[in-house]
């Protein structure tokens, strides 16, 4: 175990890269569903998941896109995942054809209650985490499973004091 907090181990994405890889992540999907290639729905896993799975469903014009909110987190401590809102199950079935799309897997925990509901669809997740890995079917980038990756929307644009002077 480390002595370092989360944030001192970090990879900090910006809205400009957050972009970049899931355009990435789409078009490593793209021609990949059942449906001689194509998805019927893409379906966000909230809230991480929300930016991510509105730039894959624009990229491959997919315009059923509906939510799973699932909460594992309280700010930054990990807790047992627990559904709060369902998409709609009519639609998704057993989750053939739909793209499930987070934006990051950490420790699968939260794959492992989605994949529950719907055990056929594809997972994609633009980061993934090594402990995590295996519940995901497609993803960008891999980072280690002691780094804190700090989304976009967690972020503000602040002044940073120069490792040296002043002037």
């Amino acid at each position: 175990m480390t002595d370092r907090l989360p944030h001192e181990k970090g990879f900090h994405v910006s809205w400009d890269q957050l972009h970049r890889d899931a355009r990435a992540l789409a078009w490593r999907l793209d021609g990949q569903g059942p449906d001689g290639g194509a998805w019927k729905a893409v379906v966000a896993i909230t809230r991480g998941g929300m930016a991510p799975a509105m730039i894959v469903s624009r990229e491959l014009d997919i315009r059923t896109v509906d939510t799973i909110s699932v909460k594992s987190y309280n700010h930054q401590t990990q807790s047992e995942p627990v559904i709060i809102k369902s998409p709609d199950m009519e639609m998704v079935g057993d989750g053939s054809g739909v793209l499930i799309i987070d934006d990051l897997v950490d420790t699968g925990r939260t794959l492992e209650v989605v994949r529950q509901v719907m055990p056929r669809a594809h997972v994609a997740t633009v980061y993934a985490k090594p402990q995590g890995g295996p519940m995901v079917d497609t993803y960008i980038t891999e980072v280690s499973q002691d780094t804190w990756i700090f989304f976009p929307w967690d972020m503000a644009l602040q002044y940073v004091e120069p490792y040296r002077g002043t002037d």
